[in-house]
């Protein structure tokens, strides 16, 4: 009884199952087959429809055929509306999985929102997922949101690739949404990275970080601890007010104007005490008599704000033309120049080479005679 081998006492009625061996994946998902739907055909239709600009048309007019062989393999319909806009998908009574309705939803949205179609067919699998981020509300400031949004890109689109390489996504950047495909937990982590960059946080801190940890999970030791100490931690860095200083006087510099300082502050001037209160200033009224507008009848009053207004927006059309229009000015070239222009340049050339050259000649005859008269006064 001593080489008997020791059982545990909540496994010792377990029975023995021949076949279940260590190598099936217990986590695999299988997929949903024909033989798996035991209810039959659906009691109601399911449908989702979703619109897509002006712009797609031709290419989903082209690529419709393709989406529609594909959608029927899974049993699903689908229908371009070109009056409307609209792409739509629905269930028929040879639809046997359940869940393939949102995925078709998913792919026409992707379809919808710039995505290729062979790329979008991807999305019926069940390993792959999709999340379509908006980032047009979180910054206002247009320029500020184009270079925002250009940093995810990065030059080349460097740091796009990175991401795709690291988070194992699919990463696409239209307009103002940022469309994601691949699984799930690299879908949190682009997620992150782009809200991030959003708020101003640059996405190499965020790669960097990914990349750390892509190289922690390949040591098993590492796996029961925690990776805090590994992870960089980045602070954001507030600047003093001289260093503020000395930046806005390395631009001014730059731009030709004075640097700024605490010597170069403007000394403010001491008023003249007064005994006598300040004159009154006109009211509302007294400025509306004075101008006339107080006698004016109500629908005389609209139309001369209407007026003022339509001057005004008039003037910052005209401003905002004529700055558009200064990319488009032709840029003032040289004009080559002419043969006696060359013939002109080489004679002056000549000339200031022959004037040089005589300059050196008298200097070291100069010189020479200055020698002589040194070493004629030494033998003396």
């Amino acid at each position: 009884m001593a080489g008997a081998p020791v059982v545990n006492k909540n496994k010792k009625h377990k029975a023995e199952k021949p076949w279940d061996t260590d190598d099936i994946d217990q986590w695999a998902i299988q997929p949903f087959q024909l033989e798996d739907n035991k209810g039959g055909t659906f009691a109601e239709e399911s449908s989702f429809a979703t619109l897509f600009p002006k712009y797609r048309e031709k290419y989903l007019r082209d690529v419709w055929t393709a989406v529609t062989q594909t959608l029927e393999k899974h049993g699903i319909a689908c229908t371009l509306d070109l009056i409307h806009g609209s792409m739509s998908v629905r269930t028929t009574r040879k639809t046997y999985d359940p869940y393939i309705i949102l995925k078709a939803r998913d792919m026409i949205k992707l379809l919808a929102r710039g995505v290729a179609v062979g790329q979008a067919v991807k999305i019926l699998d069940d390993a792959v997922a999709c999340d379509i981020i908006k980032i047009g509300d979180i910054v206002r400031n247009k320029e500020r949101f184009v270079k925002r949004r250009q940093r995810i890109i990065g030059p080349d689109g460097s740091t796009l690739k990175a991401i795709e390489l690291l988070t194992q996504c699919y990463v696409l950047i239209q307009g103002s949404t940022v469309s994601v495909m691949g699984p799930y937990k690299g879908l949190k982590e682009v997620r992150r990275i782009v809200l991030d960059c959003m708020k101003n946080i640059h996405p190499i801190y965020r790669i960097k970080e990914l990349m750390i940890r892509r190289e922690l999970a390949k040591d098993p030791q590492l796996a029961t601890e925690s990776w805090d100490r590994f992870l960089p931690k980045f602070r954001k860095h507030h600047l003093k007010t001289s260093e503020k200083t000395a930046r806005k006087n390395e631009a001014r510099k730059a731009a030709g104007l004075e640097p700024i300082g605490p010597g170069k502050k403007q000394v403010a001037t001491k008023k003249v005490y007064t005994p006598f209160p300040p004159p009154q200033q006109p009211r509302k009224v007294d400025l509306q008599l004075e101008s006339g507008e107080y006698f004016l009848k109500a629908h005389e009053k609209q139309e001369r704000e209407a007026q003022k207004r339509k001057e005004k927006q008039e003037q910052v059309t005209e401003e905002r033309r004529a700055k558009r229009a200064e990319a488009f000015v032709a840029p003032v070239e040289k004009a080559a120049p002419t043969v006696e222009e060359k013939r002109k340049r080489r004679r002056e050339k000549e000339a200031e080479d022959t004037v040089e050259v005589d300059a050196d000649r008298q200097k070291k005859a100069k010189k020479k005679r200055k020698t002589k008269l040194v070493t004629q006064g030494e033998c003396a």
